[in-house]
């Protein structure tokens, strides 16, 4: 990493192997010598401080989208690619990229399936899944717990959340898959033509789902979403679609490297306390799925000193900001009772993650099961991590269930 503090600017390749492995000591020296920086890879101003990260997530002069307040010719954008139209209309209706009032009106019908009584109805489906799956390694010598364990828990979940069928699991994490490679760092055209054509399959998919439920209505989100479109609550089909398929990316995609993360954290730690909520939270601040989240500046503003203008880019370093010392006492230290762990992993602000209570159930229950049942287990080699950044996950999980045999 080269710095620049006269134009507080920092070379940093995010597919450099030493740091996408471990980007917290890059963290720690942005944070002392150049906290806000343009990161010349990625051609934006980035915030890396807890205090600023966290503010800039609530500031409702940032937003998400863009274009509903400015046109391509205002802000200097080209034409978005004939090849990636596809893609781009099924994403202008994702409540993760939206902006008051129309995320207003999908969040609030989104939120009646995350409320807090039926997020307590998966816990029985969780727990009987999470066993399940641990009935299947134990008695193995070598298992991919990522792949065997922390890959099947949330995709499932969501499945079941929805009411699509679990033979799908496999497809939907293909689809997902090709779906989230277009916000990675090496992004190609070959990346972009399967991401196109997976999200066409999935919508395809997905629409015929939606056509069943509506003929036939069950006890389950896919059916309340289609009786809120067809009640007059203004979600569209194309709404009600890219809504499923957001929910199955995200509540798959993150989920799955929270819990491969903090199972490798623990291991690593030689933890063998008791699993708690606290301790979730701790894991969720150490090793968090989702390092950058990038938002628009929706006016002409300063912010603590920096001038940005309308339609500019910031990007917030949420795993920099979980490990601020402005704001943690000893960040890098894992410390399972931390007080007032206000961690930045869901992000803040409207666009908190609408799944954040389903995600810390799925955490406890799997990492309560999976460490009663093996207690000795222990890590197979040193894990690796994917060169994704800025999502940040593990390539594989190698462990030996029961290191006593």
């Amino acid at each position: 990493m080269k710095i620049d503090s006269n134009r507080r600017s920092v070379d940093l390749d995010p597919r450099d192997a030493q740091f996408y492995a471990n980007p917290y000591p890059t963290y720690r020296r942005l944070q002392q010598e150049c906290p806000v920086f343009w990161w010349e890879q990625y051609g934006h101003w980035c915030f890396s401080r807890h205090e600023d990260v966290n503010a800039l997530l609530r500031d409702r002069r940032f937003g998400r989208q863009i274009l509903h307040v400015a046109t391509r010719e205002e802000l200097g954008l080209a034409e978005p690619a004939p090849h990636l139209k596809a893609f781009q209309d099924h994403e202008r209706h994702s409540l993760l990229e939206l902006e008051p009032p129309v995320h207003t009106r999908l969040r609030g019908l989104i939120n009646r399936a995350f409320l807090s009584r039926h997020i307590e109805k998966m816990k029985p489906f969780i727990l009987t899944l999470a066993n399940r799956l641990i009935d299947d390694i134990e008695n193995q010598n070598d298992v991919d717990l990522l792949k065997d364990y922390a890959t099947p828990i949330p995709v499932l979940v969501i499945c079941q959340l929805l009411g699509a069928p679990a033979e799908m699991a496999d497809q939907f994490l293909k689809w997902s898959h090709d779906h989230v490679s277009m916000y990675m760092a090496r992004r190609d055209r070959a990346v972009e033509d399967q991401a196109v054509k997976s999200v066409l399959e999935f919508s395809n998919y997905m629409r015929g789902l939606v056509a069943e439920r509506r003929k036939n209505p069950q006890d389950d989100l896919l059916s309340e979403l289609s009786r809120a479109s067809e009640e007059g609550q203004k979600l569209s089909e194309d709404e009600l679609i890219t809504t499923a398929i957001l929910l199955l990316n995200a509540g798959h995609e993150a989920t799955v490297h929270s819990i491969g993360n903090g199972v490798k954290t623990l291991l690593e730690k030689n933890f063998r306390g008791p699993i708690t909520p606290d301790l979730i939270e701790e894991v969720l601040r150490i090793d968090p799925p989702l390092h950058m989240f990038t938002r628009y500046a929706l006016e002409d503003l300063e912010f603590n000193g920096l001038n940005l203008k309308k339609g500019e880019t910031v990007g917030l370093m949420l795993g920099a900001a979980n490990h601020d010392a402005a704001r943690f006492s000893s960040p890098e230290t894992f410390n399972p009772s931390r007080a007032q762990n206000q961690h930045v992993s869901f992000g803040a602000g409207i666009h908190f993650c609408v799944g954040a209570p389903l995600a810390r159930l799925e955490m406890l229950i799997a990492f309560e099961e999976l460490f009663k049942r093996l207690p000795n287990m222990k890590l197979v080699g040193t894990p690796r991590y994917k060169d994704v950044y800025h999502f940040h996950g593990l390539e594989e999980l190698r462990i030996q269930p029961n290191s006593l045999r």
